[in-house]
């Protein structure tokens, strides 16, 4: 076989390169493994300091806000509900800024449900980064060692072939169960975050109803 001009050297390169990679990954993996053991005992936290909302609930409150309604009403009936922290923080401030114009009240409104996406998806970037990450350094830490395994097999090092499997088993496993248990946890948070997005919309569409006719109804003052 004719060696092709130069191809030993960038094979070298090659080499270099992918074995230099093998402590970062294992590195890697360790991170993203902690990470994954933190945010299961968060996600435990969470669920037991977690609020749950259910229809019946926002049934009551939206029937207490209405008939006849006022941005004083909705504001008490918000504060001495039951309701999670970060429903109150939201609907109080609408309610504050019942002076604006329809058009303005609806995109405050906005601005205020996407700020909420946006924290939920902040809270899920890195759940979902270990989720896909985890299973790709797995393997690239199965890969890796098998070079310089095989290569000690053909010289009769059983010993270094050993521990060149060893080293692939072992990334392997961490970067499964790392990107497994990310994925139990960026699922569970999802829907929990769903649901919470889907009652801060209810409720303030529900203001906005409350906080348009207060304003309609407000006799003229000449």
């Amino acid at each position: 076989m004719v060696a092709i001009p130069g191809s030993e050297i960038l094979s070298s390169s090659l080499h270099v390169i992918a074995q230099s990679l093998l402590i970062p990954v294992i590195i890697g993996l360790l991170l993203f493994m902690l990470y994954a053991i933190i945010s299961f005992g968060g996600l435990i936290s969470e669920y037991t300091s977690r609020i749950k909302y259910n229809v019946k609930e926002i049934e009551n409150v939206i029937r207490s806000i209405s008939n006849p309604g006022s941005p004083e009403k909705v504001i008490s009936v918000v504060e001495n509900s039951n309701m999670p922290q970060s429903y109150k923080e939201l609907l109080i401030n609408l309610a504050t800024n019942s002076d604006l114009g329809e058009k303005s009240r609806e995109a405050l409104a906005r601005k205020l449900i996407e700020n909420e996406e946006l924290k939920a998806a902040k809270s899920l970037e890195k759940t979902d980064m270990v989720t896909r990450l985890g299973p790709t350094l797995g393997l690239m830490g199965t890969l890796i060692p098998m070079g310089p395994g095989l290569a000690a097999l053909g010289g009769g090092d059983i010993q270094g072939l050993s521990q060149a499997i060893i080293i692939a088993f072992d990334t392997t496993v961490v970067g499964l169960a790392a990107g497994g248990v990310a994925y139990v946890i960026s699922k569970i948070r999802r829907r929990w975050y769903e649901e919470n997005l889907s009652n801060i919309e209810t409720l303030t569409e529900a203001v906005l109803e409350v906080l348009n006719n207060a304003k309609t109804q407000t006799p003229f003052i000449s």
